[in-house]
């Protein structure tokens, strides 16, 4: 009998705040049809296109950028933010690539670093050092910012194509910030691992966020992009079907290194796409007076 009068005693509560007997519960606020977000639908199909677009129409990539690294994070417990610096990259399929910092105003070289899929060299004038290693090492540095290699930009810049063959999932994820579609490509036979989550933002359908992600989930890489801009008729697209001509392109990257404890943030000031880079563009040589390191070569020696 008491059970019976307390859960009575709470409906009747209730209902006499929600008649308006009290505003503590309840408040009513209309959004103006201008504040409302705008959200699109798409099929999985259309996104695949979508997305195999820019795969395929983005053969090359020169561009300006300013660039920020930080090193280290709230989980290593130390957090260094470096200087922005301006950067030119350079980018071409399959996995060449180039990118060479300096300092603002002075304009001297900070670093300089090139990779073609099977090594990479980074030289650094400050420390008379020229770097050499396999992009395969997996021994990171206790240093965070000795992580940072020139094929990391790959994951951000140019885009591996979804063959037919590959197998994707596809969901609505909603919170907070917003909704999106986002692609989940599985690899493997019998085990099957996650390959890449590729984020649709449902505001414009744009690509918002890519994950790389090698064995047993290890989360290798959590690109976020942003500022997607057409592309100008001064940015030409690859002589192909119009099907496969660019329409936009990111200004605004950001490129997260989990294992590797650091971070790369990025804008594009200027860009230009699927223009002839001469091969000896992408070759780096060691300066005079430099120091070779070659990383990895412990790793090689340990072995039977």
């Amino acid at each position: 009998m008491r059970a019976r009068v307390s859960i009575w005693t709470v409906w009747l509560t209730l209902a006499a705040l929600s008649c308006g007997c009290s505003g503590a519960i309840k408040r009513t606020r209309n959004v103006p049809a201008s504040a409302r977000p705008v959200v699109k639908d798409a099929t999985l199909q259309e996104l695949l296109e979508a997305y195999n677009r820019i795969a395929r129409g983005v053969q090359s990539l020169t561009a300006t950028v300013e660039l920020k690294p930080t090193a280290g994070s709230q989980y290593s417990g130390l957090i260094e933010e470096y200087h922005e610096v301006k950067a030119f990259l350079l980018a071409k399929r399959p996995a060449d690539v180039r990118m060479i910092g300096q300092a603002p105003v002075i304009g001297k070289t900070v670093f300089d670093m090139a990779s073609d899929g099977e090594t990479f060299s980074v030289s650094v004038p400050s420390k008379q050092k020229f770097i050499v290693g396999p992009v395969r090492l997996e021994k990171q540095s206790k240093k965070p910012i000795e992580n940072l290699r020139p094929q990391h930009l790959l994951d951000a810049f140019l885009w591996p194509e979804i063959r037919k063959e590959e197998q994707v999932l596809f969901e609505e994820f909603n919170d907070e910030k917003g909704r999106y579609y986002v692609l989940t490509v599985v690899r493997g036979g019998y085990r099957t691992e996650i390959a890449r989550k590729i984020w649709f933002d449902r505001t414009d359908l744009q690509v918002s966020r890519i994950e790389n992600f090698g064995p047993h989930g290890a989360l290798l890489s959590d690109v976020y992009l942003s500022g997607w801009e057409p592309v100008a008729a001064a940015e030409p697209a690859a002589p192909s079907p119009a099907s496969d001509a660019v329409p936009a392109f990111p200004r605004t990257v950001r490129i997260e290194r989990p294992h590797d404890d650091y971070r790369l943030d990025l804008r594009v000031t200027k860009l230009a796409l699927n223009e002839e880079i001469p091969a000896d563009r992408f070759k780096l040589e060691q300066p005079a007076g430099a120091e070779l390191v070659r990383v990895g070569e412990e790793a090689e020696d340990k072995k039977p």
